[in-house]
């Protein structure tokens, strides 16, 4: 499998990062939606990151649906969603929840770094802060109950989301999110960030 994007992408490093606890092998080839357009769209007309080229040459885009292929591949006792109905909901809701926080920080730095000063919308970049804000107190709050992962004794995808979409944020936006106002996000971000597959997946 080949992997395309950049890991300062919280969607193309959740991929990375997900593929390496599934056990699963994969090239890495970091491509820029914006500084290597054309030799993105020679892969993927779309031009949409994370993109990942199967073993069979198929190109799959979207993070949530590849590792939805890539948990098919994956041995049982690998697989980062839960089985039991109450473990995956909750693990939904909290990538979810993830997913909005990034989602979010992507828009304000589009709107911050790409569009010109004097046609910013700041009453819709205030909504999108409210929403940020409001992503990030939810799961505060689901961090709260972690021992210490998510949804058991194990890292999950729950976990990883959420630790990947909180450096993003971090990274850049840290006006926006005081780790201090988030403690058990900062300590879930912290413990996250020093194991192997984040290691192995560096945000730059």
């Amino acid at each position: 499998m080949k992997l395309i994007g950049m890991y300062d992408s919280p969607y193309v490093r959740r991929v990375a990062i997900s593929l390496n606890v599934l056990g699963l092998p994969f090239e890495h080839e970091s491509l820029s939606v914006f500084s290597t357009y054309d030799v993105f769209a020679a892969i993927n007309p779309v031009v949409k990151a994370p993109t990942l080229v199967t073993d069979d040459g198929i190109v799959l885009l979207d993070s949530t649906l590849i590792l939805e292929y890539a948990e098919r591949l994956a041995p049982a006792e690998r697989r980062l969603v839960p089985e039991e109905a109450h473990l995956f909901t909750r693990a939904q809701r909290i990538v979810g929840l993830a997913l909005a926080a990034c989602e979010k920080t992507v828009q304000i730095v589009y709107e911050n770094n790409l569009r010109p000063e004097e046609k910013r919308h700041q009453p819709w970049l205030a909504r999108v802060h409210g929403q940020l804000g409001a992503a990030y107190r939810l799961l505060e709050e689901e961090a709260q109950a972690a021992g210490p992962w998510l949804c058991g004794e194990s890292a999950l995808q729950a976990d990883i989301t959420t630790a990947v979409a909180f450096r993003f944020t971090r990274e850049m936006l840290p006006e926006s999110l005081d780790p201090e106002a988030h403690p058990n996000l900062a300590a879930l971000s912290s413990r996250s960030e020093q194991t192997a597959a984040f290691l192995a997946c560096p945000f730059k």
